[in-house]
Order: structure tokens, then C-alpha cells, then sequence
């Protein structure tokens, strides 16, 4: 039974749309919170909180550069349960969901590895409509 329950706990985490949605950001490769936040457009303290369940699951790790921490995944093979369910569930709405996802427009993220300081200003400006 023990091996069920390991399971389990597995596929309670990846029960939650948000950390389906941040594993899906991050199988491109490691991003900010801040990052994460714009893409979700959910807050920064809702983010952190699902990241740390992903992060106790065993999935996610962090690594901090400075003020901001970045997060990546370490158990690649969760991807392919991944995209096995939703092939299972439903391929047609998920291609949907993909195709207004990519038309949708985003608030900017600000973080340096999104933009370098050249563009950060550039970003205040947009996201204030004042500059500094």
C-alpha cells in the first residue's frame, strides 16, 4: 500500500489547474516568480504557495539570484503524465485553451532575466504610463 500512497500524493499535486499551468511555464526552462505572476496574472503570494507544494512534491527546485528566486523542474518525467492526461482528457479544449493563451496579452514582467536594464525602464514606463 505504501507505494499507493507515494502515488497518491503525486497525483494530488498535480490535481491543482494553477501547478499544472506553472509546470507547463516552466517545462520551457527556470523562471522568476515575477515571471510566473505576469504569464498567470495570479499574485505573487498565490504563486509562491503552489510552488512550494510542487517544491515538497519533489518536482520543482528554486535557486536565488539576488531579489528574485528562480524556479525549475527537476523530475522532467512528469511531463509525460502530463501531457498523457490531458491527450486522455480533453485534446481538443487544450489546443483551444493554447491558441487564446498565446493571443492574450500579459502584464510584462520586469525581472532582469526577462529584461536586461536596458529594457526595465522601458517596462516602468509601459506598466505606470510615467516615466521616472
Amino acid at each position: 500500500m505504501e507505494k499507493y500512497k507515494l502515488t497518491s500524493k503525486l497525483f494530488k499535486t498535480l490535481m491543482h489547474p494553477a501547478r499544472l499551468a506553472i509546470l507547463d511555464i516552466l517545462r520551457e526552462s527556470e523562471h522568476c516568480v515575477c515571471h510566473l505572476e505576469s504569464q498567470l496574472g495570479f499574485r505573487q503570494a498565490y504563486i509562491s504557495q503552489q510552488l512550494a507544494i510542487l517544491r515538497d512534491a519533489g518536482l520543482v527546485q528554486d535557486r536565488r539570484d539576488g531579489w528574485n528566486i528562480f524556479y525549475h523542474v527537476v523530475a522532467p518525467e512528469v511531463f509525460e503524465l502530463f501531457d498523457k492526461a490531458v491527450e486522455m482528457s480533453t485534446k481538443d479544449l487544450y489546443i483551444e485553451l493554447t491558441i487564446h493563451a498565446q493571443r492574450s496579452t500579459k502584464k510584462p514582467c520586469s525581472c532582469p532575466k526577462c529584461n536586461p536594464p536596458s529594457k526595465t525602464k522601458e517596462l516602468l514606463v509601459h506598466s505606470t504610463g510615467q516615466e521616472e
